[in-house]
Formats: structure tokens, C-alpha cells, sequence
């Protein structure tokens, strides 16, 4: 049962590890608007998502190479998703960050980040059910 609930989850905790990278990644976009030379990043969610569950539904893993090391929540850098992204309307400064795309995006993920722990809800609150015998 418990494997059959981890093989359920690992799907939804790896689309929730990945939208909240892209968050993070975002909120450094837009507070970074006014720097000088810094350059807008993003991931492609689509790609970064086939490849991070690639032939297997789990989350992200963490290489371990002792036995005793403990199973961590992420697994590998997010870091390689990441793309620099190209600028929408030059600027004297060198700076990419386009405010409207950013905030479009940052409320997008968003949105998508609450789904998933939705689906989860549900998912769970179903198994509860059928576990109580309703």
C-alpha cells in the first residue's frame, strides 16, 4: 500500500519541486528588474519536467553514496533547467527582466503550483476514504 502511495505522489512532488524552482527563479527576475546587466532566467517547465522524471515517476533523487546518507526532498541541482531568457525589448542598462512577462509568468506558476497541491488533496482525501471503507 505504501509503495502504491509513493508511486501516486512522486509525479505531483516532482511538479511541485520544479514550480517551485521556476518560483524562485521569478521572484529573482523581479527583484532584480533595476540591476544593471542581469539577465532574466527561466525554465521550460514542459522539458524540465519530462527530463527530471525521465523513464522513471519519482521525484527528483539525491545521489547517495554511503548507506547512511538520508533521502533528501529535492534530488538533483535545478540549476540546469534553468535558461537564460532572450530580451523582449532592449535595454540601455543590458537588463532583460520585461516586468509584464515576469508577473505574467510568476501568477501562472502560481496558479499551476495550486493546482497540483489540489490534485494532492484530493488524491489523498480519496485514499482516506477508501481506507475508512466510505
Amino acid at each position: 500500500m505504501k509503495a502504491r502511495l509513493d508511486q501516486e505522489l512522486a509525479f505531483h512532488q516532482t511538479a511541485l519541486n520544479l514550480r517551485a524552482y521556476r518560483q524562485e527563479l521569478l521572484a529573482s527576475n523581479i527583484a532584480n528588474a533595476d540591476t544593471p546587466n542581469f539577465k532574466a532566467r527561466d525554465i521550460d517547465f514542459s522539458q524540465a519536467f519530462r527530463s527530471a522524471l525521465g523513464n522513471r515517476m519519482g521525484p527528483l533523487a539525491l545521489a547517495t553514496t554511503s548507506t547512511g546518507h538520508q533521502q533528501g526532498l529535492g534530488g538533483q541541482p535545478l540549476d540546469r533547467f534553468a535558461q537564460f531568457r532572450g530580451e523582449a525589448q532592449p535595454n540601455v542598462d543590458g537588463n532583460t527582466v520585461d516586468m509584464d512577462i515576469e508577473r505574467a509568468a510568476f501568477a501562472e506558476n502560481a496558479l499551476h503550483y495550486e493546482a497540483s497541491l489540489t490534485f494532492i488533496n484530493g488524491l489523498l482525501s480519496g485514499m482516506q476514504r477508501a481506507i475508512s471503507g466510505q
